[in-house]
């Protein structure tokens, strides 16, 4: 190379060595810095600005969404409600180490971080704006933030909100509530939000009664629900799952919170199959119903019901519910063509068992199924308790000191002028009663008109007590003042209107002695924010221990005559009972119990759309329904099971022997001696047996196709003349004097016919 190009090598590369100088002057390290810096303090300027504009929000609406748990006394599953299947449930409830699966699968800094996870949020931002898929990253606390206070939306807005706020949460709130907020607000499959839903779905327990093992599945399953559930995962769900388990609970042994050796010996807990949650078809209706109101009279607001997080457990007896249910079953169900038959369609049940000693609501059936037939056929009381009111009235007239007309004192052994359409004295409403098949007695002692429900008996022993005085009585027993009850004599035959639960209660106090004595169905009401406060199922001595024994052991000659031979009659127990049949039929009544259970029954005749009444007759069996019979026969099988096979105790009672109280002169109306049709037989007739039917009243019964005449307001009284409850003539309602024919079947007055299958004769 000659001097010249050497001399334009040095020049060329000279001008190169000043261009490069100047860039790097301009991108010196100093000026590289400072421009980092203040992008730095500008981002964090912009983020100060953020936090201080981004307020915590209030949950979303979906976050409090909980499902209302109903149970069986025993703790077992009756029902959830809600649209969403969530319950939420406080830490404290929740084992350590099951507490400790979630933090090992999450977030091992939970307990030491600041609420967030930088490198997570920026690896998640950065796969939100690429596109990439699922983020990930975040911490326990961010994950509680997404679910309680945002949505599941994959935007960077959405990241930088949940960034900011958990760094909130997490100065503002002690780990323990984040750590439940999340577990209670997270996915786990099978439609359930929160651990408590998550634990009952999959392992069929309490979040309470979780194990280690079984916790480590859940936190596990958190990742992927729908792939990890192990009774639809695919083979490659089921290897990842039980990956991640094994990996949840070797954290927890690296953290300190498990034991190598207990560790080593843990199994996979598979799961239990899935299983739809209870609805509110058959029965459970009808249950979750009743639990509802009784907690609204509580002070618990439907609205707070409605709004759901509560765990509501009942009083009922799974296994006396079922055999209730069966009884039902057997002695009705299985004999009835309701889509065939118009008339068996107008059949309905209702029944109330309570235990006496406890005040519990046992079962319940409240008809063919809640969702078939909404009302509830064991709470309704637009129906006539009929005769099964009468003992109601002999209580009341034993704890007033009740008198005859002629100054004789009330007792069983009192005598009575029995004949048929005999007026009552002293009443300044004309009443004249009608006995089933216009049968007259004569003169009867009380228990006699007991046992053979004599509504002649019945009608002047409440004028002689005062009817206003039987209707508080009543009310103190635990029935109920629906619409009013028309003070007058026809009330003895029970004109008024009572469910299936208020006979219960009556009969209830009458069977612990005179002590009142209040159903209730609902064990316990806990939701996360409180506790329901429930009153004590038993109240004041309302009528003397004297009154309500012996009454009970009217009801024992009721039993021992009437339904069968002797205390054993419906079953090996001791029991006394009443039945009643209400005006044209229209409902048919067994209400008994035993030292240990008391159970009313009842049959209503109502149209097939719900819109109103009508007879019972050739609905169920040919001729006249009656308390002895169909309603008897439910009683027996239930009470029956529920008692085992049986029972040995018996009846304490303290009753006041007494002398026949025989009236000063006899009656003008010469009795009509009855027929008799039949000798009583060594062996009883049982209420299994073939019914025969009763005499026809002399009133001719209303059609049960299509009827036109609506049914008698038993509350409301209509100035008029109605059909006699019980057979026996009566006035409407405290309306003018009267009379016209009603009928009474089995053994609700007069004879026992209905009850037995056979005709007793009177004993004089």
């Amino acid at each position: 190379m000659g001097r010249a190009d050497a001399r334009q090598t040095r020049q060329r590369d000279a001008r190169r060595a000043k261009g490069g100088g100047g860039i790097r002057r301009f991108f010196t390290w100093r000026k590289m810095l400072g421009t980092f810096l203040g992008v730095c303090l500008v981002l964090m300027g912009a983020f100060l600005v953020v936090y201080w504009l981004v307020p915590v929000p209030g949950p979303n609406p979906e976050a409090n969404k909980q499902s209302n748990v109903y149970k069986y006394a025993n703790g077992e599953m009756l029902a959830r409600t809600g649209e969403v299947n969530r319950e939420i449930v406080g830490l404290d409830k929740i084992p350590v180490d099951v507490q400790h699966t979630f933090v090992a699968a999450e977030n091992k800094t939970f307990y030491k971080d600041s609420g967030v996870d930088l490198k997570g949020t920026a690896r998640g931002l950065f796969n939100t704006v690429t596109g990439k898929g699922k983020q990930g990253g975040s911490t326990i606390t961010q994950q509680y933030v997404k679910n309680y206070y945002l949505n599941q939306d994959r935007t960077v807005t959405r990241k930088l909100k949940e960034l900011v706020i958990s760094l909130k949460v997490d100065r503002q709130m002690g780990k323990p509530d984040i750590l439940a907020g999340y577990i209670n607000t997270s996915y786990y499959g099978r439609s359930a939000y929160g651990i408590q839903a998550a634990s009952q779905a999959y392992y069929g327990v309490d979040a309470g009664k979780l194990d280690v093992a079984q916790g480590a599945y859940l936190a596990a399953l958190l990742q992927a629900p729908s792939d990890y559930d192990w009774a639809v995962a695919s083979d490659t769900g089921k290897k990842l799952v039980t990956e991640r388990w094994n990996y949840v609970l070797d954290n927890m042994v690296e953290e300190g919170w498990l034991d190598a050796s207990e560790r080593a010996g843990l199994k996979f807990p598979v799961p239990k199959a899935p299983k739809a949650a209870p609805g509110m078809e058959g029965q459970t209706g009808y249950l979750v119903e009743a639990a509802n109101a009784e907690l609204e009279r509580q002070g618990v607001s439907e609205e707070d019901i409605e709004a759901g997080g509560w765990t509501i457990t009942l009083n009922i007896d799974k296994k006396r519910q079922d055999a209730l249910k069966k009884a039902v079953e057997d002695q009705v169900e299985e004999k009835l063509d309701r889509k065939a038959d118009k008339k068996a369609a107008t059949v309905q049940v209702g029944a109330t068992s309570v235990d006496p000693k406890t005040g519990r609501v046992v079962a319940m059936y409240g008809g063919i199924g809640a969702t078939e037939h909404w009302m509830s056929n064991a709470t309704r009381r637009d129906y006539q308790p009929a005769s099964t009111f009468k003992p109601i009235v002999l209580a009341s007239a034993l704890d007033n000191g009740s008198e005859t007309q002629d100054g004789r004192p009330i007792g069983l052994n009192t005598v009575y002028d029995g004949n048929s359409k005999r007026p009552v004295e002293g009443s300044d409403v004309p009443f004249a009663p009608q006995n089933e098949d216009d049968r007259s007695y004569g003169q009867v002692t009380v228990q006699e008109a007991t046992d053979r429900s004599i509504n002649s008996v019945y009608a002047q022993m409440i004028v002689d007590v005062d009817p206003g005085k039987t209707k508080k009585t009543a009310l103190d027993l635990g029935m109920t003042d629906g619409k009013g009850w028309p003070e007058d004599p026809a009330m003895s035959l029970g004109t008024m209107g009572a469910s299936t639960w208020d006979m219960a209660a009556a009969y209830a106090t009458l069977d612990n002695h005179g002590k009142r004595t209040t159903p209730a169905i609902v064990k316990s009401a806990v939701h996360k924010d409180r506790v329901v406060e429930l009153p004590d199922p038993f109240g004041d001595q309302v009528i003397s221990r004297e009154a309500a024994d012996t009454a009970t052991k009217a009801m024992m000659g009721v039993v021992t005559h009437s339904v069968g031979s002797g205390s054993n009659a419906l079953g090996d127990y001791h029991a006394a009972g009443k039945t009643g049949t209400s005006e044209n039929n229209r409902s048919a009544w067994f209400v008994g119990y035993t030292p240990e259970l008391v159970t009313a029954v009842g049959f209503f005749g109502e149209k097939p759309d719900g819109t109103g009444q009508v007879t019972l007759t050739d609905a169920i069996n040919p001729g006249r329904a009656n308390g002895g019979g169909f309603p008897a026969k439910v009683w027996k099988q239930y009470t029956t099971a529920a008692l085992n096979g049986g029972s040995d105790t018996e009846f304490d009672l303290e009753v006041a022997e007494s002398e026949p109280e025989l009236p000063t002169q006899s009656p003008t109306d010469e009795p009509t001696e009855p027929e008799e049709t039949e000798t009583p037989t060594d062996e009883p007739t049982r209420p299994e047996d073939p019914v025969t039917p009763p005499t026809e009243p002399t009133e001719p019964e209303e059609p049960t196709d299509e009827p036109t005449d609506e049914p008698t307001d038993p509350g409301e009284p209509d100035g008029g003349v109605t059909s006699g409850a019980d057979g026996g003539t009566e006035t409407g309602g405290g309306g003018t004097a009267g009379t016209t024919t009603g009928a009474d079947g089995g053994a609700d007055a007069g004879t026992t016919s209905g009850a037995t299958g056979g005709v007793r004769p009177p004993r004089m």
